[in-house]
């Protein structure tokens, strides 16, 4: 066996191997809940600033790993082929919710019930799936 062939079949073991335990790695894509501080202005027709609302919101967030790989290609171009995978939303919900901290342009806090507290519609992520990256169609 030639220098240059142990190299290629050294390679192609160690290539084989890499990808049977990257292949292996348990993907973890999950929805997990988050607390985030949130802030609305709401404008008059005239586009001037009525008031300023906000307070911390619990929302749902996709995070973890999902298996990619890297192999060797004379096909392509780069001469690698690459899988990327990504973890991200399957399913949007939409939901309503309360900001109770108010506030006139001024900086001065709003008492009136009726602008003291502004419900802010938003979409949060219901399940997350791993997903090719760069692939937009579901």
């Amino acid at each position: 066996m030639s220098v240059t062939s142990k190299f290629i079949y050294l390679f192609t073991v160690h290539f084989i191997l890499f990808n049977i335990l990257e292949s292996s790695a348990e993907e973890s894509c999950e929805t997990i809940p988050t607390e985030i501080h949130l802030t609305k202005e709401e404008y008059d027709d005239l586009g001037r600033l009525r008031r300023s609302c906000s307070g911390d919101v619990s929302v749902n967030k996709c995070e973890g790993m999902c298996n990619s790989q890297v192999q060797p290609s004379v096909v392509t171009p780069t001469g690698f082929l690459k899988e990327c995978f990504c973890c991200r939303e399957n399913f949007l919900r939409e939901r309503i919710v309360t900001l109770s901290h108010c506030y006139d342009p001024d900086g001065i806090r709003l008492d009136e019930e009726e602008f003291a507290m502004m419900e802010v519609r938003l979409r949060e992520p219901a399940e997350c799936k791993c997903y090719k990256c760069g692939d937009y169609n579901r």
